[in-house]
Formats: structure tokens, sequence, C-alpha cells
């Protein structure tokens, strides 16, 4: 009897301080990685950085991270990623597919940030993906964790060691000492899209429920 996939949910943000501006515009990603264990849920942060990039191809490259680290446990997993950026999740869910039919061409001219692209096709070919988009910046809480892991890391400019122990629990108490957040309960957050993965229902919810505030 075949083994039923490991499941993992992973926010993730991007960030692009002076995006569109001229002049160097350094960038960061980051994302929480979220897993079942026997002891609970398991939670592992990842972030990245660029000296000079913009929005778009950090949501890109942090897909990739998230994905590429995923790989690295080496099973094949069923995986749903969040992120505000209607680029990422809209072009895996709609745009990629159009464009690999027609030998990696657009009707409008050279796709942007190509490499990127197909590196993501790549890495999201090692597992079973979802991509699901929820409005950022609107009190989700591990949306708004994984903005903070991007801003960080585009503004100190430093990359994790991998995925590394998560400061998401530290986040949300200080959060909570402020009022925010009091009655939000991570791991059934968690469990419930993870519940929805498992039963390939996530598709077909609305997207800005998926993390509930």
């Amino acid at each position: 009897m075949t083994q039923p996939l490991a499941l993992a949910v992973v926010p993730l943000d991007a960030s692009c301080l002076g995006n569109g501006q001229e002049g160097k515009t350094p960038g960061g990603a980051g994302g929480l990685i979220e897993t079942a264990t026997r002891g609970g849920v398991q939670r592992r942060d990842f972030f990245l950085h660029a000296a000079d990039t913009t929005n778009n191809r950090m949501a890109l490259a942090g897909g990739i991270a998230a994905l590429q680290l995923l790989a690295g446990k080496g099973q094949r997993m069923r995986v749903l990623l969040v992120s505000d950026s209607e680029y990422l999740v809209k072009g895996m869910r709609e745009w990629v597919p159009a464009w690999k039919a027609r030998g990696w061409t657009r009707k409008g001219g050279p796709i942007e940030n190509l490499p990127l692209w197909q590196q993501l096709v790549s890495s999201a070919g090692k597992h079973e993906v979802q991509w699901t988009w929820v409005r950022g910046h609107q009190g989700h809480a591990k949306n708004e964790y994984a903005n903070d892991l991007a801003v960080a890391a585009a503004t100190e400019q430093h990359t994790s060691d991998g995925a590394i122990p998560s400061g998401f629990e530290s986040w949300l108490a200080a959060k909570r000492s402020r009022g925010q957040y009091l009655e939000y309960d991570a791991d059934a957050t968690y469990q419930r899209l993870a519940n929805r993965l498992a039963s390939g229902e996530v598709t077909r919810i609305a997207p800005s429920p998926c993390i509930n505030h």
C-alpha cells in the first residue's frame, strides 16, 4: 500500500527596498515551513537576500528556496505555498502552463524572469504543489511573519543557513503582549489547511480565509 505523502504548509513573502526606483534596490524573501510531527507542528524559518533585485524576482526566489529545502528531506511531499504575490501564484496556476505549451514563449514578447520561472517549475516538480493567494497586510499572522522575515533579510542583507529553528512563537507572543492575535490558534490553522490539502480541497476554497487572524 502506498504511503500518503507528508504535508507541508509554507507561508511566503518577499520584499524589495525601493522597488522600481533608480539605483540599487536590495531585496529579501522569507518563509515559515510548517510540518506535522508526532510531537506537534514543527516550524522552521528560511530567508534569503539579493543586493539588487525586484519584488517579483524575490517572490520567485522564495518559492524556489522553499521547495528546494523541502526536497532536501529526501522525499516527495504535498505542499501548500501561500503568498500575497499575485505574480507568483497566478503565474504558477495560469501563466506557466500556457508558456510551457508554447515552448516557453508568450504572445506578448519575452517572458520576464524566465530562468527563475523555469527553476521554480523544476523545483515544484519534486513535489505535489498547490499555490494559494492571500491578501497581504490584512492581519494574517503567518503572512505578516513571513513579511517580517523578508524585510529583515532585505534590510540586513543576510540569508539563513537552510531552514533554521523558527522565531514565530516569540514573534506571536510579542504581538499578543500588544493585544494582537489573542484568539489566534496557529496549530489549529495549520491543521485545518493540512486537512484540506490532504483531501485536495484547497484549490476550491476562497484564498483569503486560508490564514485566519
